[in-house]
């Protein structure tokens, strides 16, 4: 096999494990809603950087303002059209209709939204490894932050749905092993696409990302991290662009 799809599907494995790190994590600690939500505001800073400055930024150099725009908007367009196919919206409202956290909802649904988050994530970053400078570590850092919380959170509603632990933790390896799938088809496919095609699948890629921010983790950042997830997504977001200037 490529070294190339074989180090994409290990970074895609690495930010995909943090959603068995957060599993493995719940068994042993109750962490509270707000650290929770801390974390996923801290994320969701650093993907928004590691989303302007690593994907969109390389993909208009790349393809131009066309296939940047349509990739961007049409990522967009399929993730939150996907988001409502498999009906995560509707059991979040419903949760909140009848004073219910939302992991205590459908745990496929749970997982199918994981999937839907991670394979764009996890595309974007095998392609990464084939094309530009290397691997976005950016952004590997951004997905792995953004994925422990989410395995944390669910892990209360499994528990109330009388899961045991090893069964809680099953689900996520299976999630990682989409993702670093994913990851290793990103880089299989992005060292065969023209300039135009590469920043159009990957402005789609970034696009999906950003919506999933936008629609899943700054709300659930503000939700259980109150007044402060907004000084801590800018600070997600100054720490990842320094770095990436440094």
């Amino acid at each position: 096999m490529d070294m190339d799809v074989l180090e994409g599907a290990l970074w895609g494995f690495v930010g995909g494990f943090a959603l068995i790190v957060g599993a493995l994590i719940a068994q042993a600690h109750e962490m509270s809603r707000a650290a929770v939500g801390g974390i996923l505001a801290f994320g969701a800073g650093v993907l928004i950087t590691a989303l302007t400055f690593d994907l969109t930024e390389e993909d208009f150099a790349a393809g131009g303002t066309g296939p940047t725009a349509l990739g961007l908007l049409l990522g967009g367009a399929v993730f939150v059209g996907g988001d409502a196919l498999i009906g995560r919206r509707q059991m979040r409202e419903q949760m909140r209709d009848e004073g219910m956290r939302e992991e205590e909802g459908n745990p496929a649904a749970l997982a199918m939204g994981a999937i839907l988050d991670g394979i764009p994530e996890s595309f974007v970053i095998g392609a990464s490894v084939t094309q530009g400078e290397g691997v976005a570590i950016p952004v590997v850092v951004a997905v792995f932050l953004s994925n422990v919380p989410e395995s944390l959170s669910a892990a209360a509603g499994f528990r109330m749905r009388g899961w045991t632990g090893a069964r809680s933790v099953g689900l996520w390896v299976v999630v990682t092993a989409v993702a670093t799938l994913s990851a290793a088809f990103g880089a299989l496919v992005a060292d065969g696409l023209s300039d135009d095609t590469f920043g159009f699948v990957n402005a789609f890629a970034a696009g999906a990302v950003l919506a999933m921010v936008a629609d899943t983790m700054i709300p659930d950042a503000f939700r259980d991290a109150g007044r402060w997830a907004g000084f801590i997504t800018v600070a997600g977001f100054a720490l990842a662009f320094l770095l990436s200037t440094a």
